[in-house]
This record gives C-alpha cells, structure tokens and sequence, in this order.
C-alpha cells in the first residue's frame, strides 16, 4: 500500500511538473521587427464623408417592393462625386446597383485581388427609434463619434476602401497587380443581384482572383476572455446555414377534451431534445488554431488549460460552449426561431410547426444536419422537412501570401499584434466571391469593443472617428501591399 502511495505521489508530481513546464513554454512568438506606418490623414475630412453616407437609407427590405430605389441611386452618384479620382482613373462597371472598379496594374499577369465591402443596411426597428441617442440615418457627429444605420456594417467599409484607394491615387501609387473594388448593394438580403452578378461576370471573363477581402470580423479589444490586447481576427471561412422545419400531427378537436399527448406538446418535446442534444463539436481545426495563439496571451491558469489540451480537452470544451460567442465556433448551432400551430384558442391544431435555424460549421453540411436532426427527432408523428439553406464555405489558406498581406498590414498599423484565423457565423458576400478567389478573407480592420457589439443590426451603431480613420491606414497597407506583388 505505501508503495501505491508513493507511486500516486510521484505520478501526480511529475503530471503537475509536466503542466507547469508546458505552459511556461506556451508565450507568444518572439516580437516581430515591423516598423509602424505615419500616414497622414484629414480626420475632419473623413468623418464628415462617413457622416454624409448615413444619410442615405440604402436599407434592404426582405420585400422587394420596399426598398427605395432613389436613396440607392442617389447614393451611388454621391460616391462618384466624392471620389473624383477614383471614378476618373478606375474603369467603373455596375451590376444593378452595385458598384465595380477596375484598377489596372502594369503586370496584368498576374492574378488579381479584389477588395470589397457593401452599403446597404438593414432597417431600423420600427417603433425603436426613440432608443438611439441620435437619429438612426442622422450621421450626427458627437464628441468624436459618429452615429448611425452603417456606421459599422458597412458603410465605413466601403467608405474606408474609397478613401484609401484616393489616398493611394494622390500618392501617386501605381500597382502591379490589378485591383477590384466591389460595393455592393444587397448583402444584407443575400446579394443575389449584386456580389453574385460580380462573381459570374469574372467567372465569364475567366478572371481567377489570387484572394479577396470582404467584411467579417474586426481588431478584438476586450471581446476575446482573458486577453488584454488588441488581436487582429481574420475569418478564412464562413458557417453555412439550414432551415427545418419540425412538424407534429395528431387529430385535433376541441380544446376542452384535450388528450394526453397533441401536436403541440410533441413539438414541444421536440424542441427540448434538440435544446438537450447540440450537433456535437469541438475545438479543432480553426478554433484550435486561433485559441493556440490567443491563449498564450492570457494569465497562467487559462493558459494552462490551452497549452495542455491533452489532459484539459473535455473540461475546455465544456466550458467554452456555455458562452454562445466561443459555442457559435465549436459547433454547428440550433436555434427555434418561429412557432405554429392552431388558427383559434379552443381548437386543438391538427399539425404544429417549428421552424428551426442551424449554422453549418464548416465540419457538417446541410445533408448531415438534416440526418442529424432526424435521427434525433423524427417518429410516427413527427417529421423532418428541409426549406433551404447554404454549404458552407471552403476554408481558405491561412498560410498564404493574402493572410500574410493582411497580417503585416495590420502590425505596420496597430503593433506587433496577433492575427490569427477565425470563423465567421454569419453570412456575407464572400459566399459569391469566393467562387472566383483562390482563397476569401473576411475581415475589417477596424478596431470592436464589447459595447459596440449591439449596434449590429440593433440600436445605437456607432464608430469613434480615431477608430475609423485608423482603420482607412489599414486599408491603405492592405491595398498597396496586395498590389505591388
């Protein structure tokens, strides 16, 4: 018996010394010599453009026969008004109203890039105006902020992608590799007719682009746990999505003789499996490679669990799951999203529906989750039935040269950062670009906090004018160094 002891003793020193000695070995890469960029910008200037685009309520109704075509077309008059030489120097193309430009380098060998963002914006809740503390398509700047419907999504994109390409004109920079710029007009309802109109007219052209660049993630400040410094977040790919719908069926009748069981309560059990039985993930692949490197930023204990995955798997799984930011990046997600069931209050509906939303990780697929789903929850009364979705998309390679363009651009502007690959959740235009690209990023280079996360398709969205200009000198790296190669 003291033997054992003494064995469990030893065992469990060399266990804790093996942990200790991994995640003193855990730190981050040695400091890169990379010198920050000075760029002198009119901030005043820049704002006051960002300010005046607002204005225009280039909002995508989910019915056609909302939108306001004139705010769209007096928009896009305004852009080639306010970037002269930009429209005089680039060929310009528009595909319904969504705008392309054609920047000729002098070695039209090589692949091109191309470069984009959208600036239409989602609608403003009605009823919910009184909660933004400036009108939502006011562009109202205050105390350096700037306010409004596009602020963030995605207005100072492509603003941002304008004013850099005019600075880089006034420098009189001439690329070597050809640049598109590409503003659509729809994302926000698919981009069917602009992004997708894009992507097959170089398709026709049998125009292959090395990369591109479209919205996505951001500069992270404070938004990933345990870590103090900006992190410079690259999605290489993005989650497909899959709409089921779950329907029960039972005979009906009248509400006062109910039975035991009925459509609803079937569903209702449904649900709850669904609820209890997430589509299994884990923290692989992209997850792992980004948490491997942010990780070795953080203080000793959740460094520990990182650097030794080996033994701490299952608990960082579990863990990481119970908040839905790092959740929505280990698994595909389930969310019940709309309910039916009877047309009056005393009857007992004869079918009940539940329409659910899956987000496809990249590891799935739309047929798998189907199958998935029922196998879980189909029975004699219970049935599965697909109403659309989307794949997701490839993953593209982060060790190539278009991630190392963004990575360097992003230290030249904000330090010796890290960046790092990430997934996105949502959707965005680079499901079409993507078909015409070697490999499709999705990124901002814009620095988000915790606070501004809301403004996103909510209330009060908003951008400080340094956070704003500062990301136009990401722009300007990233367009000069993905061009003059």
């Amino acid at each position: 018996m003291k033997r054992f002891f003494i064995a469990t003793a030893v065992f469990i020193i060399l266990l804790v010394v093996v942990i200790v000695v991994r995640t003193l070995m855990h730190q981050p890469s040695a400091a890169l010599d990379i010198e920050q960029v000075e760029i002198e910008l009119n901030e005043t200037e820049l704002a006051q453009n960002l300010s005046e685009s607002i204005r225009f309520k280039t909002v995508s109704f989910q019915l056609p026969e909302y939108k306001n075509r004139s705010q769209f077309t007096d928009f896009i008059s305004w852009v080639h008004d306010t970037f002269p030489l930009v429209h005089e120097r680039l060929e310009y193309l528009q595909f319904n109203d969504t705008m392309l430009y054609r920047w000729t380098g002098s070695d039209t060998s090589l692949k091109p890039i191309l470069v984009t963002g959208h600036y239409d914006v989602v609608p403003v809740i009605p009823g919910t105006e009184h909660l933004w503390e400036h009108p939502p398509f006011g562009g109202v700047i205050a105390d350096s902020i700037i306010w409004g419907r596009g602020a963030l999504d995605d207005k100072s994109g492509v603003l941002g992608i304008l004013e850099a390409t005019t600075y880089l004109l006034e420098s009189g920079y001439e690329p070597t590799r050809t640049v598109y710029l590409s503003f659509g007009h729809d994302e926000e309802i698919g981009g069917s007719e602009g992004a997708a109109a894009v992507a097959a007219y170089l398709q026709e052209q049998r125009i292959q682009l090395a990369w591109s660049l479209d919205e996505g993630s951001f500069i992270f400040d404070g938004l990933i746990s345990g870590v103090n410094r900006l992190v410079a977040a690259v999605n290489v790919a993005e989650k497909g999505t899959l709409n089921l719908n779950i329907v029960a069926e039972a005979e009906g009748g009248h509400s006062s003789m109910p039975p035991q069981k009925s459509a609803v309560t079937d569903l209702a059990r449904a649900i709850i499996k669904l609820e209890e039985n997430p589509v299994p993930g884990g923290l692989e692949g992209l997850a792992a490679e980004m948490f491997d490197v942010v990780s070795r930023y953080m203080s000793f204990i959740p460094k520990a669990l990182f650097a030794n995955k080996w033994l701490f798997g299952g608990v960082m799984d579990s863990q990481l799951s119970t908040a839905p930011t790092t959740n929505a990046m280990l698994r595909t997600t389930t969310a019940p999203t709309m309910l039916s069931g009877s047309v009056k209050s005393n009857v007992l509906p004869i079918e009940a529906v539940a329409t659910v939303n899956f987000r496809i990780h990249p590891r799935d697929s739309m047929d798998s989750i189907e199958n998935y789903v029922t196998d879980l929850v189909a029975s004699d009364s219970i049935s599965v039935h697909r109403l659309g979705g989307s794949e997701p998309s490839p993953i593209s390679d982060w060790i190539a040269p278009g991630f190392e363009v963004i990575s360097q651009s992003m230290r030249e502007v904000y330090g010796d950062i890290p960046v790092v690959p990430g997934l996105m959740v949502a959707a965005s235009d680079s499901r079409h670009y993507g078909k015409v690209a070697d490999n499709a990023y999705r990124f901002n280079p814009i620095r988000l906090t915790p606070e501004l996360l809301t403004g996103f398709h909510g209330t009060n969205e908003r951008i400080s004018v340094a956070d704003y200009v500062q990301g136009i000198r990401g722009y300007v790296q990233i367009i000069y160094h993905g061009s003059s190669s």
